[in-house]
């Protein structure tokens, strides 16, 4: 009796805990952007502490750069126990198909996007799910090592050495299919926006940098949407429209709560597997054409499709259900 008792106090700690990690995750992603936008002016305009964000906004100037150029990781943050709950939330897992040689760069294409893409950020941005151990001396390129996504950035990151030794190598982490392929991130979908994304392509062939695929499977069915708007329709037509005038549009996702009985914010409680698949080799085109863009675009798409194909059923994706690149 004493045994089991100690075993379900046991069990909700490590609930409390993980909800305690999605909240956390939440908040960083949902409710922190909203307050960064309004805070700074209400402080400025509307309080005695203007002085405070006369500092803040300087040091914002300063720092311009940073997100550009490598960031900042603090790796205290990096290995925290709250992602390790976020991962045993779902539970997500990390698969590495095969070793991917130290001393190269690589950029790693992540999809689908999903919401909030939790596979790509918690698999590669956190060592929650073992990262660290399945590449031991990668260096993911602010406090998660997260870079802005952006010419800038992926030149620097490409050109730049982790030491001057030049050893080891970057995985550089991208989610391709961006917010028009949130859009699609429905139970049971897979749906990617990708015919017209080919610049990861352009810069693997700038510098000779090969191609991974990695696809996180159970990533569209952590939310559901308030309503089916696949492409053509007016709702869709309408969202896309929002995003091409302000870069973004947020789906109207629908979640769990506390309450089995009822809805919410919370992601349900979905597996996530993240798998990594073979790279795609890249001899280095300082000026690549069109059509050499187009012929490692293809290659790519073929990969993609072949890791998706070959892992599906592995992960609860029927043997009929295949991927859709538009």
């Amino acid at each position: 009796m004493k045994s089991e008792l100690v075993y379900l106090l046991h069990k909700a700690k490590e609930n409390l805990l993980q909800h305690v990690a999605v909240v956390h995750f939440l908040f960083l992603w949902f409710i922190l952007p909203l307050i960064t936008l309004w805070l700074p002016l209400y402080v400025l305009f509307f309080t005695r502490f203007w002085w405070a964000m006369i500092l803040y906004f300087t040091w914002a100037v300063y720092d311009l750069d940073t997100p550009r150029r490598g960031s900042r990781k603090w790796n205290w943050y990096k290995t925290s126990f709250l992602w390790k709950y976020l991962a045993d939330y779902f539970p997500l897992s990390l698969v590495k198909t095969v070793d991917l040689p130290q001393g190269k760069n690589y950029i790693v294409c992540c999809h689908p996007h999903g919401v909030f893409s939790i596979g790509a950020f918690v698999s590669f941005c956190t060592n929650a799910t073992g990262f660290d151990k399945l590449f031991p001396g990668r260096e993911l390129g602010i406090g998660l090592g997260g870079v802005e996504s952006s010419h800038a950035s992926l030149t620097y990151l490409l050109k730049t050495p982790i030491d001057s030794n030049q050893n080891g190598g970057r995985m550089i982490a991208i989610v391709v299919g961006g917010a028009e392929e949130a859009l699609d991130a429905h139970p049971g979908k897979h749906d990617l926006t990708l015919n017209n994304r080919r610049g990861f392509c352009k810069f693997a062939l700038r510098f000779g940098t090969d191609l991974v695929p990695a696809y996180s499977f159970g990533e569209n069915d952590v939310f559901a949407q308030v309503a089916e708007n696949p492409r053509g329709t007016r709702l869709r037509k309408f969202q896309s429209r929002i995003k091409k005038l302000v870069g973004f549009c947020p789906p109207l996702f629908i979640g769990a709560s506390l309450l089995k009985s009822t809805i919410g914010i919370f992601p349900r409680r979905v597996p996530i597997t993240t798998v990594i698949g073979k790279p795609i080799p890249v001899e280095k085109v300082s000026e690549p054409s069109q059509k050499e863009i187009d012929e490692l675009h293809a290659r790519y798409c073929d990969a993609l499709v072949e890791l998706f194909e070959s892992n599906k059923t592995k992960y609860g994706v029927p043997e009929d259900v295949h991927l859709n690149i538009f």
